[in-house]
């Protein structure tokens, strides 16, 4: 039974929609909290049946009176179980938090969930453990986490019990002091916060609350809960944006009782642990914010340990809280310390990159006493940050990526604000950008290729009108890409941003102007094919911009597609003449085309006529036929119309389609990645498969049947291979997709070197209509041990396309190798007894590898004959009919063998083995406890 909810469990967590369809969720529901009653269930499994409500609560609970009704059997299990099951208590109390917050009983405020707050009030009152062993804290603990989850779904629902939680947590003296600090200032900020919300609350109300213990279902307004409720989500980030949103609470100066439970708690902070103390200082942040009676210097104590920490929560808190009061609490002072301790950590040689990187993103939001820039976003650098206390993050080629770029953004910030666009600053920025591109230039890695790229647009977008440094750039960035032409994507990507994000900025579009200036003087007795492919795709960007002049691209095409010596015709490479086609295509859509016709009516002649590919002609003489018969404006509806249906999916798919390089057929060649995978393998269930050929041997072998059989492997790859047997069948939940496969190919990873590699297998197609194809595995062990097996696949959908996909793992057990003794059908039982005695006596000898093994088991006499016959019927040589003793030869290829005798003694039923390879007795032990322990428990 435990094994049937381990698998059932197992199945429902892994697709629980999908379980869910083939049974009723209520009818499961059921089950569970029946066998949950069960007292003869261990409380391993009872654990185990709690993970469906922890973390599906909503798929079995799916309204509010199921979700009543469950918590009641729950809190029944609860009340029955003993006290020293306390790891089932505590997961009893995380799945009824869970039942009833998700199926909103707790918003509600229903029955069952204000009777399970009282009994979480009361777990955490039981201090009866205070003295003993602890063993009912990891309960109380619970209890706390399960109530800061109520209250943080439900904010104010326990504002009623803060007296009672201020008390829990001065009388606490163990670890849980920290959990309940955590309840206590959660509930008092969501209690203060209600007020706010309140017409006409103040000192009074704010006191009657602090020493306020009645019961939870106390008597409010049910509107302003509801009220408090929906407006959670603001609550979440009080102190995030301007002050001025922050709503208050005007007590005045008398708020004795609240300054007294805040000093409480800052007192007791330095007990917590870092992100414990990070939380409590933001919730009391909050409450000093919303209560203006509170000075901020009720923190000032705490400051100067605040300030010095090395810990990142501690000093991120810190910055809120110099967000939320700024001069109320910090001095110019501390903001300048403050300052140069980011800029200090942002360079400490023993923080990690990721906490470097922080505090510098922190020194660009960092919160001023008297900010100039009042956006809740914008990235302005505090007024104290001068160049010279900046100079200590200048960057260098000896930083990582995102740390060089961080220290460049911050750098280009100081100059800018600094104005000195001329001076010494800004040509340091510069020469470092030079320094990049000089890496690049000389065979630089794919991340210092992406860094420079990236670095060189943070120089554009700040420093673009400086037009000596600009136009350097450009005319750097045009000899980098004559000598590398495999930049040409990173180039074009940084003209499309900086248009994107500078659209006013010509820079771009002088870059354009002088990579085609460059293509087309260069001599073209050095042009590769390769450099050829990179200089259309630049051309190709380069006709889409009106601006530009057309007339040396076109002299650039005609002069490669015309020379008597051009490689471009003679190779009649396809995806060459699509990217000639693809800036012939740009050029058509041009502005300046009636004076481009005659240049390029040329060149889609010549194309049609000499070009050697054919699909290639019948574009050219398209284009050529469109360009003499249309005017300007009806070709470009027609060419404009045929871009766009050429960015979907089309339904039939031929080469003979107007395209550019990127569109339609593009498709059609790429192997797309499944989301998940489409298809599995499962095992068939088949009888024994093994390979063997049938010796002729005579039909009385005497004393020599055991060399008969060892003369056998003189022949390589006798009795060498395991033959498994697979479905192939397709996964749920199905993709429509997928319905039909063809010309699927099987790839096999192994994960160990036990096995020899696998060949790939091809599945002609596979219909969910149809019976599964067979698929026959043929294993060669090197050794026979238990394995995992990666599958993958290539296949072609019904639609043309080509698809990879990864196919669950293929787990191969120890069992599975097992294979009858390899001789031929023609020998007697007598002669297979002979090779087994011959085999025991050699294995007892204990030489080399061979070993001997006893295992013991309880099992009765039906037990064992019903385990024989399940699982060791095929490798018997001794007669069923033997009640005394029964022999198993286990032969495992290429070359090892387990040998069993299995007899009742009074006490026990033993297995005695034998082996000539000892590794094999740890998993044949497992083998024989597993199959065992499952026929015992049949049999009951």
């Amino acid at each position: 039974m435990a094994s049937n909810w381990t698998e059932r469990i197992s199945a429902f967590c892994c697709s629980p929609s999908s379980f869910l369809s083939g049974t009723n969720p209520d009818a499961f529901l059921a089950e569970l909290l029946r066998e949950l009653r069960d007292d003869r269930a261990s409380y391993g499994v009872k654990v185990l049946l709690l993970s469906p409500l922890c973390e599906y609560p909503t798929l079995l609970c799916s309204s509010e009176s199921v979700g009543e009704e469950t918590a009641l059997d729950l809190m029944s299990v609860f009340t029955q179980c003993p006290p020293r099951s306390s790891q089932f208590r505590c997961h009893l109390l995380v799945a009824l938090t869970s039942v009833l917050v998700c199926s909103s009983c707790v918003s509600n405020r229903s029955r069952a969930s204000l009777d399970f707050i009282d009994l979480l009030l009361q777990i955490c009152q039981d201090t009866s453990d205070r003295d003993g062993d602890g063993r009912q804290r990891c309960p109380r603990a619970t209890a706390c986490d399960c109530l800061c989850e109520i209250e943080a779904s439900c904010p104010g629902l326990l504002s009623q019990r803060l007296e009672l939680l201020a008390g829990l947590r001065q009388q606490e003296t163990s670890w849980l002091h920290q959990a309940y600090a955590g309840l206590h200032i959660l509930v008092l900020r969501n209690a203060v916060y209600q007020l706010t919300k309140q017409t006409g609350a103040g000192a009074a109300h704010l006191k009657a609350l602090l020493d306020g213990n009645t019961s939870v279902a106390w008597e409010a307004d049910q509107e302003a809960f509801h009220m408090v409720t929906k407006d959670s989500a603001i609550q979440s980030s009080l102190i995030l944006g301007p002050m001025g949103r922050v709503p208050t609470l005007h007590t005045g100066p008398d708020c004795k009782e609240l300054r007294s439970v805040l000093s409480s708690l800052l007192e007791e902070s330095y007990l917590l642990t870092p992100l414990c103390q990070a939380a409590l200082f933001r919730r009391l942040t909050e409450v000093v914010a919303m209560v203006p009676g509170i000075p901020p210097t009720i923190f000032r104590a705490q400051l100067l340990r605040l300030l010095g920490t090395n810990e990142v929560c501690l000093l991120h808190v810190t910055l809120l809280m110099k967000c939320a009061f700024t001069d109320s609490l910090f001095s110019a002072e501390d903001e300048a310390f403050l300052l140069k301790r980011l800029v200090v950590l942002s360079q400490h040689p023993l923080l990690s990159t990721p906490e470097k990187l922080f505090y510098m993103d922190c020194i660009l939001h960092f919160p001023e006493n008297r900010p100039i820039n009042c956006g809740d976003s914008d990235e302005a650098l505090p007024v104290l940050l001068t160049p010279q206390l900046a100079s200590a993050l200048l960057p260098t080629v000896f930083n990582d990526s995102a740390t060089l770029l961080a220290r460049l953004h911050l750098q280009a910030l100081v100059f800018l604000e600094e104005g000195e666009e001329e001076g010494r600053g800004l040509a340091y920025i510069y020469d470092h950008l030079t320094a990049l591109l000089h890496i690049v230039d000389r065979g630089g890695s794919r991340d210092i290729v992406v860094t420079f790229f990236r670095a060189a647009f943070l120089f554009l977008f700040y420093f673009q009108h400086v037009e000596g440094y600009s136009a350097r750039l450009s005319e750097q960035l045009c000899q980098l890409y004559l000598q590398h032409t495999q930049l040409a994507p990173h180039i074009l990507n940084l003209v499309d941003k900086t248009l994107e994000r500078l659209p006013e900025c010509n820079w771009a579009l002088g870059l354009l102007q002088g990579l085609q200036r460059v293509i087309s003087t260069a001599p073209l007795g050095q042009l590769t094919l390769r450099d050829l492919s990179c200089h259309l795709k630049v051309l190709a960007r380069v006709a889409e911009e009106g601006k530009i002049s057309q007339c040396s691209t076109l002299g650039f095409l005609s002069a490669v597609i015309t020379q008597s010596s051009s490689l471009l015709c003679t190779s009649g490479d396809w995806r060459l003449g699509n990217g000639v086609l693809g800036v012939c295509r740009r050029v058509l859509l041009h502005p300046s085309l009636d004076s481009l016709l005659i240049p390029l009516a040329d060149i889609l002649q010549h194309l049609t006529c000499y070009y050697g590919d054919t699909d290639i002609q019948d574009h050219a003489r398209l284009y050529y036929t469109l360009l003499t018969t249309l005017s300007r404006e009806k070709l470009s509806v027609v060419l404009a119309q045929s871009a766009a249906e050429g960015g979907g999916q089309v339904k039939k798919r031929t080469l003979s389609c107007v395209m550019a390089e990127s569109e339609g057929l593009t498709n059609i060649l790429t192997v797309h990645q499944t989301e998940q995978p489409v298809f599995q393998l499962t095992e068939a269930l088949s009888g024994l498969q093994q390979e063997m050929e049938n010796l002729q041997l005579s039909q009385d072998e005497g004393d020599k049947a055991l060399e008969s059989y060892r003369a056998q492997f003189s022949e390589s790859g006798f009795a060498s291979q395991i033959m498994l047997k697979y479905h192939l069948t397709h996964t749920e939940p199905h993709d429509p997709r997928f319905e039909q496969i063809f010309s699927i190919c099987l790839h096999f990873s192994l994960t160990d070197d036990h096995y020899e590699q696998l060949q790939d297998i091809s599945v002609p197609c596979l219909f969910r209509q149809r019976p599964p194809p067979v698929v026959q595995l043929t294993l060669k062990p090197r050794r026979p041990y238990p394995t995992t097996i990666h599958v993958s696949a290539i296949f072609t959908s019904k639609d043309g396309l080509t698809w990879h996909t990864t196919m669950p793992d293929v787990h191969v057990e120890f069992q599975q190798a097992f294979l009858p003794l390899p001789v031929p059908l023609s020998w007697s039982r007598a002669s297979r007894q002979d090779v087994f005695e011959g085999l025991w006596d050699e294995f007892c000898s204990e030489m080399g590898d061979c070993i001997i093994s006893l295992f013991c088991c309880q099992l009765r006499e039906a037990a064992l004959k019903a385990l024989v016959e399940k699982h060791f019927l095929p490798f018997l040589v001794s007669d069923l009919s033997q009640e005394d003793e029964l022999r198993v030869l286990l032969f495992l290829p290429p070359r090892s063998h387990v040998l069993l005798k299995i007899s009742s003694e009074e006490d026990a039923t033993q297995f005695n083995m034998a082996t000539d390879t000892r590794q094999l007795l740890p998993h044949m032990n497992s083998y024989l406890l597993t199959v065992t322990s499952s026929q015992d428990e049949s049999v009951r």
